[in-house]
């Protein structure tokens, strides 16, 4: 499946980002009026994050050990979003956490339904590159992988992971997922790709430059949400970053993202 025409709603969309912003390289799916989510949308220009919309860190989350998700490590230059990871030891870290630090940012606003898009190039390590959704409460907990990737290695470099998780809902306590992978027909760290979810009460759809990599039914998500770009550590999956791969960053050219008005036609 593929988008090849843009409708009269998402040029009038695109004419919103315009005004400062990179040249639009994509747009929400044909087919359905949409209007923008202005607090989850960003061109990161200037040299920091906007707070009114941005953690630059996750205040429920110190990183999945041992990388701990580290302020200094989140930056904005260049018109671009930048997380980084680094094999570092830092001071008075708390327990578990040592030899690396890694970055997290956290959308302030929830959100349920939309299409959401990134312009971003993956670093160049094990250390995971993610943009992701979840909320935690003691009603529902439920999470929306767009990716995870490690950029290096060659069972990794070309390897999309997508992912969706239940952990618990007021009918089901027992976590549970289904994963998909695309494979790449490029290095994905090498340079920058336009990846985009659509997420709506029926299905749910992953792109990767305008082209359809992943769809399910949407069965359980239904629950607002909170937008996520981090790296992390993972010594059970990846493995833990070479040392020699670090510094490396993730950089992201743009968020953005739009609700939806009328239904697919």
């Amino acid at each position: 499946m593929t988008r090849s025409t843009i409708s009269t709603a998402a040029l009038t969309v695109a004419l919103f980002f315009a005004c400062g912003a990179s040249s639009l390289q994509a747009a929400p799916p044909s087919g359905s009026k949409w209007e923008p989510i202005p607090e989850l949308t960003d061109e990161f220009e200037g040299n920091a994050l906007d707070a009114a919309k941005w953690f630059d860190h996750n205040p429920n989350w110190k990183g999945r050990q041992p990388g701990y998700f580290s302020k200094s490590n989140v930056t904005v230059s260049d018109g671009k979003l930048h997380l980084t990871a680094r094999a570092e030891d830092l001071p008075g870290l708390p327990e578990g956490y040592h030899t690396f630090t890694t970055a997290a940012v956290k959308g302030k606003a929830l959100v349920k339904y939309g299409y959401f898009e990134i312009k971003c190039r993956p670093m160049k390590s094990k250390a995971s590159s993610a943009f992701w959704f979840y909320h935690s409460t003691k009603e529902e907990w439920t999470e929306i992988d767009v990716f995870e990737i490690a950029g290096v290695g060659e069972k990794w470099k070309n390897a999309y992971h997508m992912n969706v998780h239940v952990f618990h809902t007021p009918t089901e306590n027992k976590h549970w997922s289904k994963a998909g992978k695309w494979t790449a027909p490029y290095d994905l760290a090498d340079e920058y790709h336009v990846y985009g979810l659509e997420w709506d009460e029926k299905v749910i759809r992953w792109y990767v430059d305008d082209q359809v990599v992943r769809e399910i039914e949407n069965t359980h998500w239904h629950q607002p949400l909170h937008m996520n770009f981090d790296s992390e550590t993972m010594p059970e999956w990846f493995g833990l970053p070479d040392k020699e791969d670090l510094p490396s960053t993730f950089s992201i050219e743009y968020v953005r993202s739009w609700k939806k008005t009328l239904p697919r036609q």
